[in-house]
């Protein structure tokens, strides 16, 4: 039983369907438990007969949310319980209740309003909760420092598996201007990212850096492109800015899309300004596909981005780090080739979709042996 607040577009979300669509299906059924709502990602899920349900929690403390899950869990009765990120934490305790043996609970990147994990009552919440929570899933080292220098989760409660990515699926291909699905020909230089538009994501200092990038880079501006792919609270905002701005010609905000392996090729840099972060999945993703990175050095973004190898780290909302960082790209083709094929073999090498798997189902193993569990014995 895989428990999220929800199941939109997002990295978590995409590693949460992943994972269910290559376990082994004669080894694991699935279900998908929503706190809120679900939306049509949910037919991501190539898996036969994985149902997916809806709580419907309102705002605030949610005790009848409990009850409801609770009544389902002891329906149901799963074996395991997944649960994804603070929202989700603390129905550990109910699924105890209820009766489910093994319950893992991930951290795939901090709260919006707290974006370095210091609120004091969020991390007194998740050390409480240990008494109930077989093992914590950080999925980088930042996070799992993070879990036992400052929550103080023990070590022995621990395991950092890092997030994978399909590199079948991602994967370096020829941009095509017959065949592009952005509004982009071939001899655009075109910055890319995939991210849920919110504060955390700093879409609107990437657009402040394009137009900085523009001033810089004049001979070539009339080339240079941005697409900003994903959906959220702020692409309204988003769009005004960038009307604003005069750029609706030359940066593109299509929402979110389901065709996203195929846009991130047509890249030919990818950029991710976040506040804050766990290890993303769009960053994954775009190395697989053989694109530079330039990204904020926050988080676990450094873990997986070395310095001048496979990318460029900036300090997080300098925009003119940022820019300049994209104008050493946008005017050296060689440094785009040598620093995407860096980032493709370092993905393929460390963040494959296989280990992160054999990771899970090792953890799910373990944990059940140790529970006396039937089924894993």
């Amino acid at each position: 039983m895989h428990l999220a607040y929800a199941l939109g577009v997002g990295g978590l979300e995409t590693l949460l369907v992943d994972c269910i669509n290559k376990m082994p299906s004669d080894q694991y059924r699935h279900v998908v438990v929503c706190l809120t709502r679900s939306s049509s990602f949910a037919q991501r899920i190539t898996q036969p007969d994985v149902e997916v349900y809806e709580l419907n929690k309102a705002p605030g403390l949610g005790l009848g949310t409990h009850v409801d899950f609770w009544k389902l869990a002891r329906r149901l009765r799963p074996t395991v319980l997944h649960t994804y990120n603070l929202a989700a934490m603390e129905y550990a305790f109910t699924a105890a209740l209820a009766g489910v043996p093994v319950r893992v609970h991930a951290e795939h990147g901090r709260d919006t309003s707290d974006p370095q994990g210091l609120n004091p009552k969020h991390n007194f919440l998740r050390r409480r909760l240990a008494a109930f929570i077989d093992c914590y899933v950080p999925v980088s080292e930042d996070l799992n420092q993070w879990l036992g220098q400052v929550v103080r989760i023990p070590a022995a409660k621990t395991l950092f598996i890092k997030n994978g990515v399909d590199t079948d699926k991602y994967q370096p291909a020829p941009r095509d201007s017959d065949g592009n699905r952005a509004p982009w020909g071939r001899e655009h230089f075109v910055i890319g990212t995939v991210a849920r538009v919110s504060d955390i994501k700093n879409h609107r200092g990437l657009v402040d850096a394009f137009i900085r990038l523009r001033a810089l880079l004049p001979e070539q501006a009339p080339n240079v492109r941005l697409s900003i792919i994903g959906d959220g609270p702020l692409l309204p905002a988003l769009r005004a800015q960038v009307a604003a701005a005069g750029l609706n010609d030359v940066v593109w905000l299509p929402g979110a899309r389901s065709d996203v392996a195929q846009l991130v090729a047509e890249f030919s840099v990818f950029a991710l300004p976040s506040l804050a972060e766990g290890t993303p999945v769009s960053l994954l993703e775009a190395m697989a596909c053989a694109l530079p990175v330039v990204a904020s050095k926050v988080g676990g973004i450094p873990e997986v981005v070395t310095e001048q190898v496979e990318g460029s780290l900036v300090p997080p909302q300098d925009v003119e780090a940022l820019a300049q960082a994209l104008a050493r790209y946008a005017t050296s083709p060689s440094l785009v080739s040598e620093h995407g094929r860096a980032g493709r073999a370092r993905i393929v090498q460390q963040y494959s979709m296989a280990a992160m798997i054999t990771a899970y189902t090792g953890l799910y193993a373990r944990l059940g042996r140790q529970k006396r569990v039937a089924a894993f014995r």
